[in-house]
């Protein structure tokens, strides 16, 4: 093996690594008596510079790597590579929302388990593999369970962190034994040549049970219901920039391995999500789950009290939308769809994080009555949560419109040019729950433009760098949804179209 060709490959999740044990050097020797602010200020900086230099060396690194490469343990090519940068830019408006924290003075290790986290979610889009896929996200997993945990301050943080840890230890056992059983089965690791072994073995029971753990697995990754139940406690209960991270950069990676996995290592095994023709596969198994997240997400979603609860619960809706897209046929349109919307969501919901944690510096909650005359006191902050959450609800003209067209005209694509009518069940559900998330997100909007503002209280706490950063999220969600082919064309050119 040549070591400083594969050093090539990996420099920027090098850098990311090295980046993260500085952090945690400085601040555990030169700043440990500084205050509190200055520290914060000092390991945000040193994390947004290693997040700036790994895109650098993204563009500065060879572009693809051979095929079949370490068996798959590390598949390099153009839509890896924007996905890359799309995660690291992630952590760094995630960094950004954590710059002006106090939650805990243990800054150094936040910021490295960040730094960490990204590290597992940028392995996970750049392998084929099935032992590298567990293992990046056992590194991602683990990361996320202490990072909900960090705030002390609040008791909420340690239960979420307990539950998210319990369902995800019970999650991981179900991804392990089904790929394990995937290996018993096939004798092979990387996803092409497992796909080339099970096509002679589709009326074995074990390839059905298999694939059933598996999506399970993925399942508790993604949020989608019924494997949900870890969602609000730890978007409600983790610190801001953390539930911001689980939100977006998790979100990404999941989905886009979700898809990969279903496209390349279990291909010819789709079977028929079709209304009173089901068919056994992967496609009836998701479009359930799909069905189940739409329901559940946005009927739960409209008694929620505190934003982020609200937030958690529209993620699992939207986690359905994107199962619808991943069952379109076509796959080239199916990944291009998924990949749009989740890039897009990515984006707007990390927005909308940056304004939750600014309400809750001044009024130390989440409540909706928190928000209540927002646009007069920060009129900026209050225009772009109005993007954000007009764009969650699919409002023309921002990307969430654009996004769910673009995944339900993907999902009633048959395999030609023609159309094909038999996930139209699963389309006009999530159409009509796509309405019903609107009435939520308006109880919102309620509150910041037309509920009076409170007449006493702490002012807002927001930063020139943090309302520059939701202007430059509301400003590519707007970007994105007027003009798409911005970034559709991008994921067709790097699939091959």
């Amino acid at each position: 093996m040549n070591y400083t060709e594969l050093l090539n490959y990996v420099a920027p999740e090098t850098l990311i690594v090295l980046t993260a044990l500085g952090v945690l050097i400085i601040d555990l020797t030169t700043l440990r008596g500084a205050p509190l602010p200055e520290r914060w200020r000092a390991g945000a900086g040193l994390t947004a510079l290693g997040c700036v230099a790994a895109m650098t060396a993204l563009f500065l690194s060879p572009a693809s790597t051979p095929d079949g490469y370490l068996a798959g343990m590390l598949v390099l090519g153009p839509l890896a590579v924007m996905l890359k940068f799309l995660l690291l830019a992630l952590t760094l408006f995630t960094t950004v929302i954590a710059v002006e924290s106090d939650f805990t003075e243990h800054i150094g290790e936040y910021f490295a388990l960040l730094l960490l986290a990204t590290v597992g979610m940028m392995f996970l889009v750049s392998t084929e593999n099935l032992l590298m896929i567990f293992v990046s996200l056992e590194l991602l997993s683990l990361c996320l369970y202490i990072l909900t945990a960090f705030n002390k301050q609040n008791i909420r943080s340690a239960e979420a962190a307990l539950k998210y840890f319990l369902f995800g230890g019970m999650a991981a056992a179900f991804l392990l034994f089904g790929l394990s059983l995937v290996y018993g089965l096939t004798g092979e690791l990387e996803l092409t040549k497992i796909a080339a072994r099970l096509a002679g073995l589709r009326r074995d029971p074990l390839v059905m049970v298999a694939l059933l753990m598996v999506l399970a697995g993925f399942g508790f990754k993604i949020a989608a219901a019924p494997f949900h139940l870890w969602a609000p406690d730890a978007y409600e209960g983790a610190p801001a920039s953390s539930a911001a991270l689980i939100a977006s950069g998790s979100k990404v990676a999941s989905f886009f391995l979700l898809t990969k996995t279903m496209m390349v290592g279990f291909v010819g095994m789709e079977g028929s999500g079709a209304w009173r023709e089901l068919v056994r596969g992967w496609v009836p198994m998701l479009a359930v789950a799909a069905a189940l997240s739409v329901v559940i997400g946005n009927l739960a979603a409209i008694v929620q009290t505190g934003v982020r609860r609200l937030l958690a619960y529209s993620a699992v809706a939207h986690a359905g939308y994107l199962l619808t897209g991943v069952l379109a046929a076509q796959p080239e349109q199916r990944m291009a769809s998924v990949l749009y919307y989740v890039t897009t969501y990515a984006l707007t919901v990390v927005g909308a994080f940056a304004v939750v944690a600014v309400v809750e510096g001044r009024a130390g909650n989440d409540k909706l009555s928190s928000f209540a005359g927002l646009s007069r006191r920060e009129p900026i902050l209050a225009f772009c949560m109005l993007i954000f959450l007009l764009s969650l609800a699919g409002i023309p003209p921002l990307a969430g419109f654009f996004g769910k067209f673009y995944l339900f005209r993907s999902a009633l694509v048959g395999n030609g040019t023609s159309q094909s009518l038999g996930l139209l069940w699963l389309v006009v559900l999530a159409l009509g729950m796509s309405a019903v998330s609107l009435y939520y997100y308006l109880q919102v909007l309620k509150q910041i433009f037309v509920a009076p503002a409170p007449e006493e209280g702490p002012g807002l706490q927001s930063t020139l760098v943090g309302r520059s950063a939701v202007t430059a999220l509301a400003c590519s969600v707007l970007l994105f949804g007027c003009f798409p082919n911005l970034l559709v064309g991008r994921l067709l050119a790097a699939l091959g179209q």
